[in-house]
């Protein structure tokens, strides 16, 4: 067991208010027109539920460096709207006038110019941050998407045999691992990066490798793309984003007899973020438990997909309810509510009995995990 302060984690479900912050690179002459392109933008953000305000600011110092941010009640209506097709549709116009984007995501911890208010005081609002969180540097993220029926062990065949790039991106960037795992035609890439993100995203997309194994998979993506096309490969891999909504970890453990396992969840219409939820409040429980057999675990949602990364000490089978999720009073009802079973083939399953025979369900398989030289 480990101690509050002793753990690293992140979360997007502790209530607090949210700040995103959007560096923008514009191309020469583009200016006025992202202006009009953010007028027409920003009215439709406005009505989106969870959102406060926002600012458009431009540099005093380089009229092509822009700075949009934006307040919300709280991380997951962010998220449901950013990870939408209806944010995706929105922010198209912007695109030819973007040379370079960065996003940034912030916790609301303290502020002035509302002390007279407490934390959590104004629902409507959102809460502030009640602790500072401890983390390794580490951002973590994954991509899913599917592939044509009756091609998935071609398609796992492409995706194990490449060479790994090189993991040092720049001076303060690196990554760190890979993980590649599949279920039926459904496939989840998850990586670890020290630094900065898309730093890391870029580089492996340009590494001749990396390039040769997505055109390879190309031919059997249900969804079309092609990545001579910005605007193609951008749509593609924005559908394709599922970001990381909740990580705990015991702080400095390096364990070899600690196995990765990938689980998959699809929830009920409606109920991924519910679902994601409830999984991060199982998570946090294990944590006190010293009999865990759970060293660390990532939450990564985006609609109704849910995945869950799961480092285990040993083969699990002691624990199965503490890695499925389902620990606890009623956990295994309440899981069950908001589980598609048929999505995974399976009877609904209400009891503790039927959690533990849900494990292997959900279970994906492992196609690739690489660690960083």
């Amino acid at each position: 067991m480990t101690t509050l302060s002793e753990r690293i984690s992140q979360s997007a479900f502790d209530g607090s208010r949210l700040r995103v912050v959007l560096l923008l690179d514009l191309h020469d002459g583009a200016q006025q027109n992202f202006l009009e392109a953010y007028e027409h933008m920003r009215n439709q953000v406005a009505s989106v539920p969870g959102h406060i305000s926002d600012q458009l600011c431009q540099s005093i110092e380089n009229p092509s460096q822009w700075l949009i941010t934006s307040e919300w009640e709280s991380a997951p209506p962010f998220l449901a709207w950013v990870n939408s097709e209806e944010h995706v549709e929105t922010v198209r116009p912007l695109h030819n006038c973007v040379r370079d984007t960065r996003s940034l995501r912030f916790s609301v911890l303290r502020e002035t110019g509302r002390l007279h208010t407490p934390p959590a005081a104004d629902a409507t609002q959102g809460g502030l941050q009640p602790f500072p969180r401890v983390g390794d540097n580490v951002v973590r993220h994954a991509l899913t998407f599917t592939v044509k029926p009756g091609s998935e062990a071609v398609v796992a065949d492409i995706l194990s045999g490449y060479r790994s790039p090189q993991s040092k991106v720049d001076e303060h960037t690196r990554l760190r691992r890979t993980s590649l795992f599949m279920h039926g035609n459904r496939v989840v890439r998850a990586v670890e990066v020290e630094g900065d993100l898309m730093a890391a995203l870029r580089h492996v997309a340009r590494q001749p490798e990396v390039r040769a194994v997505e055109e390879a998979i190309n031919p059997y993506l249900e969804q079309d793309r092609d990545l001579n096309d910005p605007d193609s490969a951008r749509v593609f891999f924005t559908r394709a984003a599922l970001p990381a909504v909740h990580h705990l970890a015991s702080a400095g453990t390096d364990d070899e007899a600690v196995k990765r396992h990938a689980l998959y969840y699809p929830a009920k219409p409606g109920c991924g973020m519910a679902l994601a939820r409830l999984l991060a409040g199982q998570d946090e429980a294990a944590a006190s438990d010293p009999s865990t057999p759970i060293d660390s675990s990532t939450i990564f949602q985006r609609d109704d997909i849910v995945v869950r990364l799961v480092d285990v000490r040993g083969s699990g089978d002691a624990a199965p309810l503490q890695v499925i999720g389902a620990h606890g009073p009623r956990k295994a009802a309440m899981l069950s509510r908001l589980l598609d079973s048929e999505a995974l083939g399976i009877d609904a399953p209400a009891t503790e009995e039927d959690m533990s025979k849900l494990l292997s369900s959900a279970d994906m398989r492992p196609i690739t995990d690489r660690h960083a030289p």
